[in-house]
């Protein structure tokens, strides 16, 4: 495929022929998927009471340094398999009751996807496409996906360029995150929801609160709340959980306090954030990060 020949699918932008040697994403071209199962730990109208079809691709072209699913995208578990395979994953998801299909960090394999959706459509697909991004993306791929994805999933990591910088080495992912968010919401636009509660289209940005970093917490939901209003919902994220011990980064070796969590909770209401998720205690456990075992694929 034509777009992983000097590859610049994702903002990193790194050139890489991608047919030869892998990417920063530390993918080739070659489509590998960890994990495809129901999931019911996302937000309440995406799971439902059935659960959200995850497909976790492996790789990533952000690459936090605290990110929940090393073992996928720092050490790049994963099976490989092919496009059509990956039409009959969506299919089986479908028939398992899935509330939607959710792809889970997938821009390094978007090409793949593009023709994995139109296959299943042809075979009756007929799930809410959700793409669930850490918000580092071109708008120039996202328009690649326009008309094929239903609910857009993305982060808002950081406000400010230097913990987006020490944290995911991507100082420009303030700005970028900005325009890809833009982007998203004029392809899925003011979210809708079926007698049930189900989003069927629309956007909801997450962010995960951060140990000893609310303020920048903050600068994220004042930003959403001033570009998008109530045509968003936001899910404010508490489930920070410690996948090592940073000596660099100290504050990122303990778990969110409630107190932190509460203090931008509390902003939140003040800015009048209305549509919106929030969680509890209980979702800051290791037994919340899913079994990256192949399962499903």
């Amino acid at each position: 495929m034509k777009h992983y020949q000097n590859c610049t699918l994702c903002p990193r932008k790194c050139g890489v022929d991608r047919e030869n040697a892998r990417g920063i994403c530390g993918e080739s071209n070659i489509l590998r998927v960890a994990r495809a199962s129901l999931h019911m730990w996302e937000e309440p109208c995406l799971s439902g009471d059935v659960g959200s079809g995850t497909v976790f691709f492996t790789g990533c072209n952000l690459g936090c340094i605290y990110c929940q699913n090393y073992n996928i995208t720092h050490e790049h578990h994963g099976k490989e398999i092919t496009t059509e395979r990956l039409a009959e994953i969506f299919l089986e998801l479908q028939e398992k009751g899935a509330a939607n299909i959710n792809l889970v960090t997938a821009v390094h394999f978007t090409p793949h996807i593009i023709q994995a959706l139109d296959i299943a459509r042809k075979n009756s697909l007929k799930l809410p496409i959700v793409y669930n991004s850490s918000g580092y993306e071109r708008p120039e791929t996202l328009k690649m996906l326009d008309g094929y994805i239903d609910i857009y999933l993305p982060d808002y990591k950081y406000f400010d360029p230097v913990l987006a910088k020490r944290f995911s080495f991507a100082p420009d992912y303030p700005s970028v995150v900005r325009e890809a968010l833009r982007e998203m919401f004029r392809q899925v636009g003011t979210p809708v929801f079926d007698a049930d509660g189900m989003m069927k289209k629309g956007m909801i940005v997450r962010h995960l609160v951060l140990p000893a970093h609310t303020a920048d917490s903050m600068n994220v939901l004042s930003d959403l709340h001033e570009t998008f209003g109530d045509d968003i919902y936001i899910s404010i994220m508490s489930q920070y959980t410690p996948c090592r011990t940073f000596e660099d980064t100290p504050e990122l070796s303990r778990k969110l306090t409630r107190y932190e969590y509460k203090k931008v909770t509390d902003f939140a209401e003040k800015l009048g954030i209305v549509n919106g998720f929030l969680q509890s205690g209980e979702a800051a456990k290791e037994s919340f990060i899913p079994d990256f075992d192949e399962r499903g694929v």
